[in-house]
């Protein structure tokens, strides 16, 4: 573990002294805000609506902007979760595909690191650094906390808006792993990013693919959809379920990535 560690340490200073990694972080910040304003442009909407004639006559869809969790918090997590499907190609792609395309690869194969500690090592490195741009968003709650006004006094349900976040984590975490298998089989960073996109996009929008589908194959394939089983989490609903699937997808990514790493290092 103390080798891998050292893995994730040296991967997160190289992606901390480049500037790529800024770019991103800059990148998630500004379209995040975008976002956020937008979110906070309609509830203010809604409310001076419902000031003028009353929520129960408003539509039903505008209930959630009740507050500023159900209203922003919880729509801006569903924004952070498209963004992340763009950004997390690009973070991962590097992973292993630029080892190969520098001949490092076959040195790293070389010494006494194993195929699991280099893995883990490397998806450490991965989650450190997506966890570093995802943790920026929570500036948004933060300050809504800080600025924000309530009836009842209380602005955010926490525990709501930490179970979302969390959420948004845990997909992130996801992503990686998906992306750092798909690096592990090539040593273009470019095919690798594309790739990584191609398989997480419909993976994501299953449960609308699956429409045209019959009973029992459509519970089937939107059980499997990533955005099935994250709306629990982002509107701070724990499920158990969700938190299986998605570690179980991690897992055998990343067995997959070892599985491949450890086939090229006998090739």
């Amino acid at each position: 573990m103390r080798t891998a560690l050292a893995i994730a340490r040296k991967e997160l200073s190289i992606y901390f002294t480049t500037p790529w990694a800024y770019a991103v972080f800059t990148a998630i910040v500004a379209i995040t805000s975008f976002f956020f304003m937008g979110l906070l442009q309609s509830f203010q909407q809604a409310q001076e609506w419902a000031q003028s004639v009353g929520w129960n006559q408003l539509p039903p869809e505008l209930s959630a902007y009740r507050n500023l969790t159900d209203g922003v918090v919880v729509q801006l997590w569903g924004s952070i979760l498209i963004i992340t499907l763009f950004v997390a190609p690009f973070l991962s792609m590097r992973l292993f595909a630029e080892e190969k395309r520098n001949k490092t690869f076959e040195l790293l194969m070389t010494t006494p690191v194993r195929p699991i500690e280099l893995v883990l090592g490397k998806y450490l490195g991965g989650l450190g650094i997506i966890s570093t741009a995802l943790g920026l968003t929570i500036v948004f709650p933060l300050t809504l906390s800080a600025f924000g006004a309530s009836e009842s006094g209380v602005v955010l349900e926490w525990p709501t808006v930490l179970l979302g976040y969390g959420g948004v984590l845990l997909w992130g975490a996801t992503c990686m792993a998906v992306g750092m298998f798909i690096s592990s089989l090539t040593e273009s960073q470019m095919v690798a990013a594309l790739l990584t996109f191609v398989v997480l996009l419909p993976w994501m929008l299953l449960r609308t693919l699956a429409q045209g589908t019959e009973e029992p194959m459509r519970s089937f394939i939107g059980y499997l959809a990533f955005d099935s089983q994250l709306q629990n989490l982002l509107q701070g609903v724990l499920d158990l379920k969700a938190l299986v699937f998605f570690l179980s997808v991690i897992f055998f990514s990343l067995l997959l990535t070892h599985r491949t790493v450890e086939a090229q290092r006998w090739a």
